[in-house]
């Protein structure tokens, strides 16, 4: 029994959790923290803050756009912040569709989802390959995080625990974890029918499905995306296992 806790309790993100523990390459298990994902991090508490000093997290990737990260700027002690921006957001979308006159209803809302799903692999390389850069570059503790911590973030965790040789069965269970953990701000109750909020800020298998059926069909699988996209050549995909995967046992 391991003796960390995935999800770390704090008070101003409900989604911060660990990427360790699980099976990687050859049975190598990723190292517990070293890799977060997180929704965005402006609410933290004094107290959560000096959780995190505890762990020693060294570094933030935000992949939120411009906006977001105006509207709710941090800045936390002794951790250096990246902006890796992804833009347009799902919200900005559905905005636009009202703002036209078109009426979301919850078919639309899935459909839109995993339009931006595709998005992500079609528009956002340069922002995916500069996470790993980030992780090649030293192994001090990481949190990357967009809003909600689901998309941007939930395809982002998908790629580096599949470059750790993690199986799709639970790299899709850590995805899906963000259901039970997310808590939607209270200000969104009645901003869209109850059904369309549940597509929006929940996740659903079918939505990463559609990133990596986008990686099977436009770049010939995981491995070649990986390798010829984001640069994980056979020396990086090797160091990322020396940094991220415990030592064999033996």
């Amino acid at each position: 029994m391991d003796d960390f806790s995935r999800s770390l309790s704090l008070s101003g993100a409900s989604n911060f959790r660990d990427l360790g523990g699980y099976a990687g390459q050859d049975g190598r298990v990723v190292r517990w923290r070293r890799i977060f994902r997180s929704d965005h991090l402006a609410r933290l508490t004094p107290q959560d803050a000096h959780v995190l000093q505890g762990l020693g997290l060294a570094r933030a990737v935000d992949f939120r756009g411009q906006a977001e990260s105006s509207a709710l700027a941090y800045a936390l002690p002794a951790v250096r912040y990246h902006a890796l921006p992804i833009e347009p957001t799902v919200v900005q979308r559905a905005k636009e569709m009202a703002a036209a006159g078109q009426r979301m209803t919850a078919p639309i809302a899935v459909g839109l989802m995993q339009d931006t799903y595709r998005a992500f692999v079609s528009d956002n390389t340069q922002q995916f390959a500069a996470l790993f850069a980030h992780l090649l570059d030293e192994d001090t503790p990481l949190v990357f995080h967009c809003t909600a911590g689901k998309d941007r973030t939930g395809f982002a965790a998908a790629l580096i625990l599949l470059a750790l040789g993690v199986s799709r069965e639970v790299v899709m269970q850590d995805y899906l974890l963000t259901n039970g953990l997310y808590r939607r701000p209270v200000e969104l109750a009645n901003t869209a029918p109850s059904e369309v909020l549940d597509v929006i800020w929940r996740v659903q298998e079918d939505f990463l499905q559609a990133a990596l059926h986008a990686v099977e069909r436009d770049h010939g699988g995981v491995e070649r995306y990986l390798e010829q996209r984001l640069g994980l050549h056979a020396a990086a995909r090797e160091r990322l296992h020396a940094l991220y995967l415990q030592a064999p046992a033996g």
